[in-house]
């Protein structure tokens, strides 16, 4: 095999301003702030790596990422990237709190170690599907404004809309009834981003219910760490719930599992880095627990990696990797085909199979 040593490191931040902020229950973002890492080998071929912070999920942003992998430059120099997850192990022992940092050397590592194999990235990790179907995030906006957008999106072909709410229910139950309106064939999935009390939120079904409304799913409806008060969402509806910020480690995912208070869990590569990605996964199969995989704010870099994990590994019920970023601002092309709602992966592309413009 070609050296896949690394011979160089570039690390510099990717700023691209939002069209219009994007607004969760837990706030609002006006810009993406990441980072790009890239790791050259001796064979010539480049591997990129992006860092997505985000402050109120994982605690990190973009100075503090800047910090860490500049830290981490002299250390991957002369390391060899077949063995991304020794460096990986390491980085992770030092830097434990900063994810998406590790992440992003993750991604570098795993980009230009395939390249070097000239096999796709989800390939590498099964090839089980070379199709995805992803769903479409509406955050909080007036219903007016959701109404319209479900309406587009539902032209478009999107068959499931994803909702943020746990803001203001009331506010939360018009919004979701305009969309219904605009889109009345798609079916529809809740975010709550941690928003409600257990009491709350199970109110908040009810009040969905005498609208007839009902979703496929209820993502994160309380705090992170309140594992019996999602339990007891859990086990007072029908209604699928998924664990998202509650879960980060494989640690967290065995948690889950034995507390009984999810039967999702939403895998993030910003949350876990892709080898924990890899390690939850296999853990809520085991335990015969739902798979969802969703994204932060991300160019389409590291939002094709996501896709390759979603396709190579298989059996995810639930994708939420809808393109909120704008191909005119981002730094990368390439990447799976889109047409809306699905993505494609060829094996005409080695790794992730993105390119700097």
């Amino acid at each position: 095999m070609e050296s896949t040593k690394i011979k160089d490191v570039s690390i510099e931040p990717l700023n691209i301003e939002l069209e219009e902020p994007f607004t969760i229950a837990i706030g609002t973002k006006y810009t993406i702030e990441n980072v790009i890492l890239t790791i050259i080998l001796e064979n010539g071929i480049e591997g990129y790596g992006e860092a997505a912070p985000l402050e109120p999920i994982n605690g990190e942003n973009q100075a503090t990422v800047l910090a860490v992998l500049n830290s981490c430059k002299d250390f991957l120099i002369g390391k060899n990237a077949s063995n991304y997850r020794s460096i990986s192990k390491q980085v992770k022992n030092i830097f434990w709190p900063q994810i998406t940092a590790l992440c992003a050397i993750e991604m570098a590592l795993l980009d230009a170690f395939t390249k070097t194999l000239k096999i796709p990235l989800y390939q590498f990790f099964g090839g089980m599907e070379n199709e995805i179907e992803t769903d479409y995030t509406i955050d909080i906006v007036s219903s007016d404004e959701a109404k319209q957008n479900a309406t587009i999106l539902a032209k478009k072909g999107y068959r499931i809309l994803k909702i943020k709410v746990g803001k203001n229910p009331k506010e939360d139950i018009d919004r979701i009834l305009a969309i219904k309106d605009g889109a009345p064939d798609c079916q529809i999935t809740l975010d709550a981003n941690q928003g409600f009390a257990p009491y709350e939120a199970l109110r908040f079904l009810e009040n969905l219910a005498e609208n007839n409304i009902r979703p496929i799913l209820f993502e994160q409806p309380v705090v992170k760490h309140d594992l019996p008060g999602m339990k007891f969402v859990k086990d007072n509806t029908s209604i699928p719930v998924a664990a998202d910020e509650t879960v980060f480690t494989s640690a967290d995912a065995i948690n889950v599992i034995r507390s009984g208070c999810a039967d999702v869990i939403n895998i993030k590569t910003m949350k876990s880095g892709i080898i924990g990605a890899l390690d939850i996964a296999a853990i809520a199969r085991s335990a015969n627990i739902g798979l969802m995989i969703g994204c932060m704010l991300e160019s389409v870099l590291s939002k094709s990696a996501s896709v390759h994990i979603a396709a190579g590994l298989g059996g995810f019920s639930f994708i939420d990797l809808d393109p909120h970023s704008y191909p005119e601002k981002d730094p990368f092309t390439g990447g799976p085909q889109f047409n809306d709602p699905i993505y494609t992966l060829s094996d005409d592309n080695s790794g992730i199979g993105v390119f700097k413009k």
